[in-house]
């Protein structure tokens, strides 16, 4: 095991709801390996998990930081809610079968290489029209789910992947998602306002030979198509992916599944590089019988996963329902207690870093006026 194992991890999370929902804040907090981890509702986790050594006498080395993601050029907040780009739909297709239990779409927006993002990052979109209190609704964050070259291949136009928002309340009034609604409903020509990009949380790694998990339920999807796209679909001069790529998805039905086929291309042009499997919780289930859930799935795998997250050059992304979080937990836990004692007489530490804002699918408000 290598003197520190990074999983650089990353969650849109949804639990304890008393976390204000403000501007960006930060909490920094350690756990010991077997707590159990509480987020904000609106929160986006980053797990970094290192072997620390108890050994007392070991003076701390302070080593100067380098990121390890693909930072360079990254534009933040160049177009906010008062002032927002004007794209407009090129298309918009429902990508879920018709007796899936819900919609999901995906759609391509013009930018003109004006709204300049990276793989991983997000945008936010301001639904058209005005709230019940007569003021413009506030801007919804959605994670981008297209290369930074877009699906057209020209860096003009920007993708996302929306799940149409349709519930009932405790009065048992049918609600609809503003935003969400907004964009599965937008015909080609519409215009749409964009703000952003944001983001510097969900970014690649540099690194062309690293290992990169991705685990997404639903639309957490997004990124990691970005991700893949830029890995499979492309060339570039100066970046060549020759590691391994491993995505677990889960949905509820195989009608629900999202872009079978391209990541099916994905997998025949290069079998030793990308792995994928799925987890589809109402029609499939383990040898025990349990429903397949995404850590279900993964469990499958649980010796496998952490022979790799042992590796420097290992990094885990988690981007979609809360849910799977304690299952994760319940598959990597023993493992690293189990090998942090016995291999190495040190504790394994989980530092927590909240970041206050939505991601895809979670269609939570944003603070306006601090975007």
């Amino acid at each position: 095991m290598a003197a520190v194992t990074a999983a650089a991890v990353s969650l849109r999370a949804a639990t304890a709801a008393s976390t204000p929902s403000s501007a960006p804040q930060h909490s920094h907090c350690s756990f010991p390996c077997a707590a159990r981890t509480a987020v904000s509702r609106r929160g986006l986790l980053t797990v970094r998990a290192q072997a620390v050594s108890t050994d007392a006498a070991a003076a701390p080395v302070k080593e100067k930081k380098v990121s390890k993601k693909q930072e360079e050029g990254v534009v933040t907040n160049k177009f906010r809610p008062k002032e927002p780009y004007v794209g407009k739909c090129l298309l918009n297709t429902k990508i879920t079968a018709d007796d899936a239990p819900g919609e999901t779409w995906h759609m391509v927006f013009s930018t003109d290489g004006e709204v300049p993002y990276k793989e991983g990052q997000s945008i936010g979109v301001v639904a058209d029209g005005q709230d019940k209190n007569g003021k413009p609704h506030k801007l919804r964050l959605y994670s981008i789910a297209s290369s930074a070259l877009g699906d057209f291949g020209d860096a003009k136009t920007v993708s996302l992947c929306v799940k149409r928002l349709v519930y009932t309340n405790d009065a048992g009034e049918v609600v609809k998602g503003v935003c969400s609604n907004f964009l599965c409903d937008l015909k080609p020509g519409a215009d749409v306002n964009i703000t952003g990009p944001v983001g510097k949380e969900m970014l690649m790694p540099k690194d062309p030979n690293a290992t990169i998990i991705m685990l997404a339920t639903g639309t957490g999807i997004a990124p990691f198509r970005s991700f893949l796209w830029k890995m499979f679909f492309e060339k570039y001069e100066d970046y060549k992916f020759n590691g391994l790529a491993w995505l677990f998805l889960g949905v509820p039905t195989s009608s629900s599944l999202l872009y079978p086929e391209e990541f099916g291309k994905m997998k025949a042009k290069a079998p030793d590089n990308f792995r994928v499997d799925y987890a589809i919780s109402r029609e499939e289930t383990n040898a025990a019988g349990e429903k397949m859930y995404i850590q279900t799935r993964m469990a499958e795998y649980k010796d496998e996963l952490w022979e790799l997250l042992k590796k420097d050059n290992t990094y885990v992304y988690m981007c979609g329902l809360k849910g799977m979080e304690k299952g994760i937990d319940e598959i990597m836990i023993p493992l690293a207690s189990k090998e942090g004692t016995t291999m190495h007489s040190s504790e394994l530490i989980y530092t927590f870093i909240l970041f206050q804002y939505s991601l895809s699918g979670l269609m939570q408000e944003f603070n306006a006026s601090g975007a």
